[in-house]
């Protein structure tokens, strides 16, 4: 899994490309945990995963905890195996997924 960061101003986008599983999730986890202070919108480019697993979903609704605190957070890109993982597990409920 490779993870590219794009900021502008109070705007932080990740793209993320590979597998978000087990093995790579921790590293997802840091950056958010690191990288998001002041950012008030934070962007989650799925254009070139391929796969996320119920490690990578907790990532993303740790960040989607500490985004409600202090702005809004979005997912883009997800292919249609993204996209039905979200819908079986009901993250397409709770997460803004364009």
């Amino acid at each position: 899994m490779t993870i590219e960061k794009i900021k502008d101003g109070a705007s932080l986008t990740y793209v993320v490309e590979g597998r978000l599983e087990t093995t790579t999730a921790p590293e997802l986890d840091a950056a958010v945990k690191t990288d998001t202070d002041g950012i008030s919108e934070l962007i989650f480019d799925f254009s070139k995963l391929d796969y996320i697993s119920s490690a990578g979903l907790r990532v993303l609704l740790s960040a989607q905890k500490k985004m409600n605190a202090q702005g809004s957070m979005k997912i883009t890109g997800a292919n249609e195996i993204v996209k039905e993982i979200f819908d079986v597990t009901g993250f397409s409920d709770i997460l803004t997924i364009e």
